[in-house]
């Protein structure tokens, strides 16, 4: 359910902001936050976005492939009680499928969330699959902090 869902917001904001703005177009929101339409050819703060294509598409597909196959293992080895842990997995799921499908289509991703303060600082510019691999792992962290009691225990 996660999954789907982060996986669908993703892909309907890059949508939006591809349909309505030039790439490198930018609006301002409020002090320090703006939808900027950028590419990003690497994976997070542009790593490996200088490597030739036929490296960096294929590398980053595979990549995608495991942490997939990785996610859905531990899903499944996860129980239905621990929503947390399913939660998180699932919104690393989604966002990884989100990028996924960029890569696949473009060779690089769709990025528009611009936070910070320019000329001072600026968060590379990311997205909403972005977000949900962020928050996901965040729960994971979280979660690992919170062990279920063992069976029996209160």
């Amino acid at each position: 359910m996660a999954a789907g869902l982060a996986l669908v917001l993703d892909l309907w904001t890059k949508y939006l902001v591809e349909a309505r703005f030039q790439l490198f177009e930018s609006l301002p929101l409020m002090p320090g936050v703006a939808l900027t339409h950028v590419r990003n050819r690497g994976a997070a703060f542009s790593l490996l976005a200088t490597a030739p294509e036929a490296v960096r598409r294929p590398f980053f597909l595979l990549v995608t492939v495991a942490a997939v196959v990785a996610v859905l293992y531990f899903v499944r080895q996860t129980p239905l009680k621990d929503w947390m842990t399913r939660l998180g997995l699932g919104l690393i799921l989604g966002g990884a499928l989100g990028n996924a499908v960029d890569r696949a289509r473009y060779g690089e991703v769709v990025d528009f969330i611009e936070v910070g303060l320019r000329g001072v600082f600026t968060w590379p510019v990311f997205n909403v699959a972005d977000s949900a691999v962020c928050i996901g792992v965040g729960l994971l962290l979280w979660r690992s902090f919170r062990p279920y009691p063992a069976e029996g225990e209160a």
